[in-house]
């Protein structure tokens, strides 16, 4: 490998807003998601709706359908 073109690596924590914790090495030293291995519905089996900056709302506005508010 060549000498100092490689960005200096942390021992960084991943935190996911579901309160898991995870360890590995990253560039930055504390990482922040909304959604982990632990919670996501792809891998707990759950049928939930993902929607943290308000996408469904605005499509629901925009498109005039009210299939968001039946769920």
């Amino acid at each position: 490998m060549k000498k100092g073109i490689h960005p200096e690596t942390f021992s960084a924590t991943i935190r996911c807003s579901c309160g898991a914790q995870y360890k590995t090495l990253s560039t930055k030293k504390d990482l922040h998601v909304d959604v982990c291995a632990r919670c996501h519905p792809f891998f707990t089996g759950e049928t939930r709706l993902v929607d943290s900056e308000g996408r469904v709302e605005r499509f629901a506005r925009k498109y005039g359908k009210d299939w968001a508010k039946k769920k």
